[in-house]
């Protein structure tokens, strides 16, 4: 079946950016001028994607309210002739078909997965992280696209992967494989922060996935691993034992802005993209660099 549906898990509270997300969700911030969950939202569907799944929590309905048409907003946008505005603020709801889950209590990645058992069924689906901006070298095609391509050449569930310098492999989960083609690889041993000593490899999953529906059932036997915690790495190796997964390494840049620094140099780098601002703030990063 070709995937359609998509979960985004969101529940997190973002501790890393406190104060800021008491009260503000961390895939609110903006990155230049749209929040974070909405890029990855936008990749799902320039991917193909149709039905999204968000795994919210407490705190979170900024989510809610800011994928929900807001009348009054677009009546003021449109009474104002303020066209452009207007049209963004519609194609905001208009994306896809979005529908919210609570996770109430933070029991892992796995766990919050596992909260979208009714919405995929029997389906396949993908998986994005609703901090991680993906954007691929190749600007025609999302790396999402590029993995469901994989995904219907080979029937079997996928996952991103990126390489990473071998001392920072503890910060991931690990994937080891055999290369079978350009950029394709059959794993055979998945590892959830592995010591750089006791890594398969230096490929790190990379916050894209599109499984097959059997995850959910291994997520339901899978015991609370590191941080006492429903870790999807370790469903997933187990999963591993019984069905094929490939790992595709993408070519393009990661920005995850789960932590503070991260979240700076994403905002500067895709703000000397965009061509409103770009001219001023290269000029600006210029003299800051030149009074250092």
């Amino acid at each position: 079946m070709p995937v359609t549906k998509a979960v985004i898990p969101a529940a997190g509270f973002g501790t890393r950016f406190l104060p800021a997300t008491k009260s503000v969700p961390k895939e609110m911030l903006p990155v230049v001028d749209t929040p974070t969950i909405q890029y990855v939202v936008e990749e799902c569907v320039k991917s193909g994607i149709t039905d999204i799944l968000m795994v919210i929590g407490r705190g979170k309905r900024a989510l809610e309210e800011h994928f929900y048409s807001s009348e009054e907003l677009e009546k003021r946008l449109g009474d104002s002739g303020q066209v452009t505005l207007l049209e963004n603020v519609r194609h905001i709801s208009e994306m896809a078909n979005i529908h919210f889950v609570w996770q109430k209590e933070l029991n892992g990645l796995g766990d919050a997965v596992s909260h979208g058992r009714t919405f995929i069924g029997n389906d396949p689906f993908a998986l994005l992280l609703g901090d991680t901006i993906l954007k691929p070298t190749d600007s025609t095609k999302p790396i999402l696209r590029q993995m469901m391509e994989v995904y219907e050449a080979k029937k079997s569930s996928v996952v991103a992967l990126e390489e990473v310098a071998r001392d920072k492999v503890s910060r991931y989960g690990i994937a080891g494989g055999n290369g079978i083609a350009d950029n394709i690889f059959a794993l055979d041993q998945l590892v959830e922060k592995p010591s750089p000593e006791e890594a398969p490899s230096n490929l790190a999953v990379a916050a894209r996935y599109i499984f097959q529906p059997e995850i959910l059932d291994y997520l339901s036997k899978t015991p609370r691993g590191k941080n006492n915690e429903i870790q999807l790495t370790d469903a997933m190796a187990e999963m591993l034992k019984d069905h094929g997964m490939y790992g595709f390494r993408f070519a393009g840049k990661r920005y995850d802005i789960g932590n503070k620094l991260d979240f700076i140099k994403t905002n500067i780098e895709l703000g000397l993209a965009h061509d409103d601002i770009s001219g001023e703030l290269a000029a600006y990063l210029k003299n800051i660099a030149a009074e250092l």
